[in-house]
Order: C-alpha cells, then sequence, then structure tokens
C-alpha cells in the first residue's frame, strides 16, 4: 500500500521511493490535488453504518457506527465512531482504505490488511488472514472489535450520543508512539497531542484551531538521527482549502519540541499561482508538498497552470528546527 501512495504522490514527476518501515494506525493518504468524482457504483458505499444496538440506543445500549465518505484518488474515508453520552467511547478509529474490487477495500495496520466488505446496504469488517483479527480489537476498549457487521441507515447518527472526535490516530516509530486527536469545541478544533515511550518527559500538548481541521498526521525519521518527527497535517474551513503543518521532533528519545513549518504565501519562490488545494506527505526523509497552480482569469475550481510541487528538509534552527526548501518542481496535471 506505501508503494501505491509513493506512485500517486510522485509518479508523474519520475521520482524513486521505498517503502517506509513504520507502524501506523492507517496508511497514508495518496497525495491527488482534486478528488475526482466517485462513480456510480462506488457512491452507493458511501453513508452510515451502525451494528445492532443502535436500534437499541434508547434503552441504553451501547453502540459503534461506521461513516464512509468520499476520498481522493478512489479511496475512501472509514472513520468509526460510539455511543460517549454515558460512558468512554467503546471504538474510535479513523482510515483510508483503498480498491480491492468493485465492493471490496482495504486498509493496514501493522502491516496487516483490514478489508471492508459491501454488500446490499451492509458493511462487513474482517481481515484478510484470520488469524490477523486480534488487530481489530486495537481500536477498542473492554475486549470489543471491530470485526462484524453493519447495517445501512438514511440520515445522520444521533448527535446527542455519539463521540464527538473528528480525528484519531497513532502512530509508532523507533519505540515511540503518539497519539493525535481532535475534538471541535465551540469556535475552535482542539488538536492534543500526546507521547508514551520517552525516556525522560512525555508530551502532551493540546492546541486551539481556529478555521482549520486536521485530515492526517504521520511520523518519519527525517533528519536521521535515530529520533522521529510527527506531522500533523490541517486543512483551512471553506472552499480555498489552505494547507498547514504542524511538525513535532523527538529529542534523542527524550522528550519532544515544535518544528517550524514555514507559510507557502508567505515564499516568494514558490507562492505564484498558489491558492491552497495543497497536501503533504512524508516520502523518505523530505516533506512533500503539492498544490495546483492558478494563473490569471482561473477559477477556483479550475486551475490550468499545472502542478508544483516542493520537497522541504529538516534542518536545524535557532530557537527549534525547521523546514527549508530543497527542491521545487512543476508539471502538467
Amino acid at each position: 500500500m506505501k508503494k501505491i501512495f509513493l506512485m500517486a504522490l510522485i509518479g508523474s514527476v519520475l521520482l524513486s521511493c521505498s517503502q517506509k518501515n513504520q507502524e501506523v494506525e492507517e496508511q497514508e493518504n495518496p497525495a491527488e490535488i482534486v478528488a475526482e468524482s466517485p462513480d456510480e457504483s462506488q457512491s452507493s458505499v458511501f453513508g452510515n453504518y451502525v451494528d445492532e444496538g443502535y436500534a437499541q440506543r434508547d434503552q441504553g445500549y451501547d453502540w459503534v457506527s461506521v461513516a464512509v465518505k468520499p476520498g481522493k484518488d478512489g479511496s475512501i474515508s472509514i472513520s468509526v465512531r460510539s455511543r460517549a453520552d454515558r460512558k468512554k467511547p467503546t471504538c474510535t478509529y479513523d482510515t483510508k482504505a483503498y480498491p480491492l474490487s468493485e465492493n471490496q477495500y482495504s486498509s493496514y495496520q501493522d502491516g496487516k490488511q483490514i478489508v471492508f466488505s459491501f454488500q446490499d446496504g451492509s458493511l462487513q469488517i474482517s481481515t484478510e488472514n484470520a488469524a490477523d483479527n486480534g488487530i481489530l480489537y486495537f481500536f477498542c476498549s473492554g475486549g470489543a472489535t471491530l470485526e462484524g457487521t453493519y447495517q445501512k441507515i438514511d440520515g445522520v447518527l444521533d448527535a446527542d450520543q455519539i463521540d464527538p472526535t473528528l480525528f484519531s490516530k497513532v502512530l509508532n516509530l523507533q519505540g515511540i508512539g503518539f497519539n493525535v486527536t481532535s475534538v471541535k469545541e465551540e469556535d475552535a478544533t482542539k488538536l492534543t497531542v500526546f507521547t508514551f515511550g520517552l525516556k525522560e518527559q512525555e508530551y502532551n500538548e493540546s492546541f486551539d484551531l481556529v478555521g482549520e481541521q486536521v485530515v492526517d498526521a504521520e511520523v518519519e525519521d527525517l533528519d536521521s538521527d535515530g529520533s522521529p518527527e510527527l506531522m500533523v497535517y490541517t486543512v483551512s474551513d471553506g472552499s480555498g482549502s489552505y494547507g498547514n503543518v504542524y511538525g513535532f521532533s523527538v529529542n534523542n528519545l527524550k522528550s519532544m519540541s515544535q518544528v517550524y513549518f514555514p507559510p507557502t504565501s508567505e515564499n516568494p519562490d514558490i507562492s505564484q499561482g498558489y491558492m491552497g488545494h495543497d497536501e503533504f506527505a512524508l516520502v523518505e526523509t523530505r516533506l512533500v508538498q503539492r498544490f495546483p497552480i492558478y494563473l490569471e482569469g482561473d477559477s477556483n475550481s479550475n486551475p490550468t497552470g499545472g502542478i508544483r510541487q516542493v520537497s522541504y528538509k529538516l534542518i536545524p534552527g535557532e530557537a527549534m528546527k525547521k523546514f527549508d526548501v530543497d527542491q521545487v518542481n512543476a508539471f502538467e496535471k
């Protein structure tokens, strides 16, 4: 799956990449700039699915739901949430799944393939190999599992009961774990990042994001110093979808501090024709950004200047590590 991701990200510019060895809660998102409209067969899988407990929620039964939305480059977005008004949520999981066949999609966790099968208004979650089904307990508490069959419902899920978590992802690299979550709170989105496994001081901080939402997170040892970096990607609300990066660097496996990412709009070398719609991904030891180039007179929905790809390297800074532009490429869509 990682190879598929790399091909989607940089195949058009003929860069060569290799598969990373990291444990993540979900596979990385293919970096396409504008999502293609889903075809009719794919559209039929979109919607909300629930387990048996949902129909008896008014009697106090616990329940788990699966929201399926269109992704990019043919993928679908999977968001598992459960009841949270009476106790801690049972299951929480976010991933991107990629087509296996017309009605089957899959994602990976720790090298194990999770399969999402759609048929006649139902969704079945399982593993490709039955011996790997223990991985489906990882996303749940109290001995619960994601494995099972969920039925599609009309309309929205019960807003008074459902877990308000907008994004959740757990990543591991070089013996350090990272938990990234975001929750809607009044006029802002609360991003929380905490670590587990640091030798001296664990990191646990929250940030108020105004006008932007968390869309993904990745880990990699970007400066090859034996300690990982965490990248959290956000997009702005509205039609522009301006991307941003919240970076964190582990210091000698002991503590963690923030990394500075320079705003694209403030860099004249790359900002010409920039109007958002950018996406980010880690490719080997580089942070890669891609966005459409807008020419004069282009509408927001129809950029005609091609694609700009910017590669950043992580370098030391005076107060903190920072990203510096390493390479810029432009090519046609």
